[in-house]
């Protein structure tokens, strides 16, 4: 009996994290791209023929159980990713860095040894996370925003200011005044909660196709899977014996076909089956937040006092968030990657603009002169993630149509739309499906 077959439709971190758990039970997977270009929102950019720097940066935790074990699965060397120590650095004003201790001693002790922070500021931290865990760390106000959390819990203007409200918009991607509290606080159980090797940085050294796509695609591929790059598929119809494909060439029925496009292409396809009409429009109802990712080449020399540092932003002064050393993780020498996290005043300036004023808020912050960029790069991802609010209603992964499958970082979870949630919705998905296979023979 020759083995089952499984269309997957986007080649994102979502969909090849399906294929690889579909590839590795036996099932030979297809998986359409409609970009030349593997990981989706996650993935390199080439820059003038010479340089590759990614879409936006991500940064993974120790808590990402999946894709760190995805990552070892496919073969990905554990020198791919440098492995960091919690450490939030804002030069001049904080320098916070967890202790190689278990919870909740690799905070406390961080805490004592933090710079910039007075004791005011260490008991109300102390105070938030232990008010958080004697809960559970379950709200009791599910529509309570993230602001309201931290005024609950008494966080002091230096703690919002440098630590809440930077870690807050990283993670969800939306302005505190609206985020989820109950997201955020799940965020924090797995990560500041849970001790310091879940709490630790993992920075990808190399881009990020090359992380986990490239191999993802190597494994699917030794295992009989498919990969079509190029490949645009632009409708889904039912019809005997399973599911059509409008741009497949192969016009063969599929028995199971997953949608692991963005969430705004997805809605289309949905919609394109005449039987997912209100999943469709409950895709649609999602609104999302832009990052806005901004790489300064300074030339060699150049390096910063950590491989991550904060920077105080929130107006068109001060834009950026967070500024990565791609030098010190493996990258050129002296190549900065600036991040914006979600809307704000920073988008009504053109981008000439942007960098100007991303260059010297860099050096207002570092404190001393900088030299002109030798080239720079700004890339906006306009719907980068969903907006991260409570009592959002995010689908599950089944649909009404039998054999159609959802996999992407906005299916309902508890993670914001991170890397993360986008692999454990894709293995969640092919475990679904091969439970199907299963009981069906």
């Amino acid at each position: 009996m020759s083995a089952p077959e499984v269309a997957i439709i986007g080649a994102g971190y979502a969909g090849l994290a399906c294929a690889v758990e579909l590839a590795r039970a036996g099932v030979h997977v297809t998986v359409f791209e409609r970009s030349h270009t593997m990981g989706g929102r996650a993935r390199v950019v080439h820059k003038d023929h010479h340089w590759r720097v990614d879409n936006g940066q991500h940064i993974l935790i120790g808590a990402y159980t999946e894709l760190t074990r995805l990552l070892r699965l496919t073969g990905v060397s554990p020198k791919q990713l440098a492995h960091l120590p919690l450490t939030l650095h804002v030069p001049g004003r904080l320098h916070l860095k967890a202790a190689a201790l278990p919870a909740p001693f690799h905070l406390a002790v961080g805490l004592l040894r933090a710079k910039g922070l007075g004791w005011g500021d260490r008991l109300a931290m102390l105070h938030m996370m232990r008010w958080l865990k004697k809960r559970n760390f379950r709200l009791d106000d599910p529509g309570m925003h993230v602001d309201a959390l931290l005024s609950e819990t008494r966080q002091t203007p230096a703690l919002r200011t440098l630590i809440w409200e930077p870690l807050c918009v990283a993670a969800l991607n939306t302005p505190v005044a609206e985020s989820s509290a109950q997201i955020f606080a799940n965020v924090l159980r797995d990560s500041l909660a849970a001790g310091a090797a879940a709490s630790e940085l993992l920075l990808p050294r190399t881009d990020l196709s090359e992380l986990f796509p490239v191999p993802a695609a190597r494994y699917i591929g030794v295992r009989r899977g498919k990969l079509r790059t190029g490949h645009a598929i632009e409708s889904i119809s039912p019809v005997a014996g399973g599911l059509a494909l409008g741009g497949d060439s192969q016009g063969k029925a599929w028995r199971h076909v997953v949608v692991a496009t963005a969430p705004y292409h997805a809605s289309a396809l949905l919609a394109s089956t005449g039987a997912c009409d209100r999943l469709a429009a409950q895709i649609d109802a999602l609104e999302h937040e832009p990052i806005v990712s901004v790489y300064l080449a300074l030339g060699k020399g150049e390096r910063l006092p950590e491989p991550m540092i904060g920077l105080a932003g929130g107006d068109p002064a001060d834009p950026a968030q967070w500024v990565f050393d791609r030098g010190q993780l493996g990258g050129a020498e002296g190549l900065m990657s600036c991040v914006i996290s979600a809307r704000g005043p920073h988008e009504a300036l053109a981008r000439d603009e942007l960098i100007l004023a991303v260059h010297a808020q860099l050096e207002r912050q570092l404190g001393r002169r900088l030299p002109a960029p030798e080239w720079s790069q700004v890339i906006v991802e306009r719907r980068a993630t969903f907006a991260c609010r409570p009592g959002i209603l995010r689908p599950g992964l089944r649909t009404p149509l039998p054999g159609l499958w959802l996999a992407g970082d906005y299916l309902d979870s508890e993670y914001p739309a991170t890397l993360e949630s986008a692999v454990r919705s894709g293995v969640a998905c092919a475990t679904a499906i091969l439970a199907e296979l299963g009981s069906k023979g």
